[in-house]
């Protein structure tokens, strides 16, 4: 994958794990798992949405500790391959300004078979959520915007 917009990158080996601030490119992302043996590849994106709990969203916007998120995110993806038995996986991350229907992740995993591939996927972009020092804003309107998750870290700026 292309890194111009990138920040931080794992080496590739079996797929990659990447944070950036440009669009990701979804075929891009499918292509770097593709593998002969594979019977079975699954891509997920999860795209900014125009509501969230009936109150509109404008954008999104993404920090991240950004060493230690590329960190995990590859860690995540390592594991993500010995437990399911993938062939490959790859996981990017969009961090900064990401406007409605847009991806703002990417979660490519292949293996022997369906079953696996789409577990793998699943398990990633909940460890993900939970895992990875990466914090979500909506952004309101008018100036405001709301931070997300994970609930337990610090958010942007120093606060609780």
């Amino acid at each position: 994958m292309e890194r111009s917009g990138g920040i931080a990158a794992a080496p590739a080996r079996q797929g990659f794990a990447a944070l950036v601030r440009a669009a990701i490119d979804p075929a891009t992302v499918l292509a770097a798992v593709r593998d002969a043996s594979a019977g079975g590849n699954v891509l997920f994106l999860g795209t900014a949405r125009s509501m969230t709990a009936g109150v509109a969203t404008r954008a999104l916007e993404y920090d991240a500790h950004e060493s230690l998120a590329a960190a995990t995110l590859d860690a995540l993806r390592q594991t993500a391959i010995a437990r399911f038995g993938l062939t490959a996986s790859a996981v990017v991350h969009r961090l900064g300004h990401v406007p409605v229907g847009e991806a703002a992740v990417a979660v490519a995993t292949s293996g022997p078979h369906r079953a696996e591939a789409f577990a793998a996927a699943e398990w990633l972009m909940a460890e993900i959520k939970r895992q990875v020092p990466i914090w979500k804003g909506e952004d309101r309107g008018g100036g405001r915007i709301e931070w997300q998750h994970p609930e337990s870290a610090p958010r942007p700026g120093g606060g609780p």
